[in-house]
């Protein structure tokens, strides 16, 4: 990994752990609060959300992983795969600590006006997601088509899930989740521009 990569990596694990410190604090009323957020408010609905979304990322490293040897690839996808199962139990804890359903009778993205989004396709609820078809596409290709496939597939789901995050700081109140939206975006982008440079290696660049 070159010098500017691992600054990247670092930089990013960096924003995880500080958002992840926050987890120590009363979350449900933190920053002086006391109020719990209401089941259709934005930091329980960016916390559902971003569940969901995440889990996807995580399976999709997975997959990636056992379809191909190149170290640099599998590096990133096993860092994603951490970071965001990390940060989905996060978010799941939250909505424990609040005693708020992890699951709506609302469509996703209402929290941020989003709920009548058309989809991308079956298995893609919210923006940047795979659908179900591209995820089983993903799992029969191998060496350099499955890094390029996935190093797409992902930057498309980086740029959703920053687009949900910034959603978030914008409209959450709760302030530890907040800081956490802000890392999300910070090491998001971050490996968005890793991802761009490992498909020009490669001969390829994003889909969008």
């Amino acid at each position: 990994m070159t010098p500017k990569r691992a600054g990247w990596t670092a930089g990013a694990a960096a924003a995880v752990l500080v958002a992840a410190g926050g987890i120590t604090y009363a979350v449900a009323g933190d920053d002086g609060g006391s109020e719990v957020p209401a089941a259709g408010s934005a930091d329980a609905g960016f916390a559902r959300d971003m569940s969901v979304h995440h889990q996807q990322a995580v399976e999709m490293s997975y997959v990636v992983r056992d379809r191909t040897d190149d170290e640099e690839v599998r590096r990133l996808a096993y860092d994603i795969a951490q970071t965001q199962a990390n940060q989905r139990g996060m978010l799941i804890g939250w909505l424990d600590l609040w005693a708020l359903p992890k699951v709506s009778s609302d469509p996703p993205m209402t929290w941020m006006g989003m709920g009548d989004a058309p989809s991308a396709g079956e298995g893609s609820l919210m923006p940047g997601m795979a659908t179900d078809a591209e995820m089983d596409k993903l799992g029969t290709l191998n060496g350099k088509q499955a890094e390029v496939y996935y190093l797409q597939l992902m930057t498309e789901h980086h740029k959703g899930g920053v687009h949900m995050a910034e959603g978030c700081v914008e409209r959450c109140t709760v302030g530890v989740e907040k800081r956490l939206a802000r890392g999300m975006v910070e090491s998001q982008e971050s490996e968005i521009r890793l991802m761009a440079d490992l498909l020009a290696e490669r001969g390829a660049k994003p889909r969008t």
